[in-house]
């Protein structure tokens, strides 16, 4: 077993957590001290640890001292959103198939933890997954999405399974969306587009009936003008990813840039819907 770790910033405790929330080797500690935290994640195979370190810096080492259980003898229960989904990281065939006979009318998204990700189960991911159910139940023509901050690709799933036409998935970040296309074969989700692109620099060719947005305040901030070029007159737009001390700040970001948010829900993270400024 190899252990990759890196010290950081107590600042960045929170995307840390975002980025490995429902991997269950992962953990993250504060250091004594309150102002950095240690980010650890355990792994079955030195090839693993070095391309997280590959990717966020850091060290690996390792260890010989404990045991280790595979991550599917891991695997969190299944997370059941509304009446339509059920996310699950179980890689077990037969589990897969109870699941699909013990919810019969709910659709079954695969998504299992990678080392460099969580699951999707994020409160940020599912309580956009609940919003974006619940348009989708509303939804009576056909709707097209586009996902900023795309991940894993979940939400470029779900939209797919749950009736979009068209999906166009993007993150920055190139080994997400290598995990994304894997998770959109793995699901048959063969409506989504997944790219590699930066926010900052997305010209889409046409406009969205659909935008979704788990993105960082900062920069979701930035990008809301380019989010209302980008969503059709009627349409609408999910964002999260904001901490609650946050929302004033993105929120006024948003009415500076004419997008309204009068819905949205949260303790920590705020998750919240929105549209054009009327």
């Amino acid at each position: 077993m190899y252990l990759w770790s890196k010290l950081s910033s107590k600042k960045w405790e929170d995307a840390w957590e975002e980025r490995f929330y429902g991997n269950t080797n992962a953990v993250i500690e504060e250091i004594k001290g309150g102002k950095s935290v240690r980010v650890q994640v355990y792994c079955e195979t030195e090839e693993q640890a070095q391309a997280i370190k590959t990717q966020f810096g850091g060290s690996v080492r390792e260890v010989k001292t404990m045991t280790w259980e595979a991550p599917q003898d891991l695997t969190r229960k299944p997370l059941l959103i509304r009446d339509k989904l059920v996310l699950t990281q179980t890689i077990e065939a037969d589990v897969l198939q109870a699941l699909k006979e013990e919810y019969p009318e709910r659709i079954i998204i695969n998504i299992p933890a990678e080392m460099a990700f969580g699951t999707g189960d994020h409160p940020t991911t599912s309580t956009c997954l609940r919003y974006l159910v619940d348009f989708a139940q509303a939804r009576k023509t056909p709707w097209t999405v586009a996902d900023a901050g795309c991940g894993t690709g979940v939400i470029a799933m779900a939209s797919d399974l749950l009736g979009a036409t068209s999906v166009e998935a993007f993150d920055y970040d190139e080994q997400a969306v290598r995990v994304a296309v894997k998770n959109v074969v793995k699901n048959k989700a063969d409506k989504v587009n997944a790219f590699v692109m930066d926010v900052f620099e997305w010209k889409p060719e046409q406009q969205f009936d659909l935008i979704t947005a788990n993105l960082f305040s900062t920069i979701l901030q930035e990008a809301f003008p380019i989010f209302k070029s980008a969503l059709k007159p009627e349409g609408t737009i999910i964002i999260s990813g904001i901490l609650a001390t946050q929302w004033e700040q993105t929120r006024q970001a948003a009415s500076d840039a004419g997008l309204e948010f009068p819905e949205f829900k949260g303790g920590r993270w705020i998750t919240a819907v929105g549209r054009h400024a009327k």
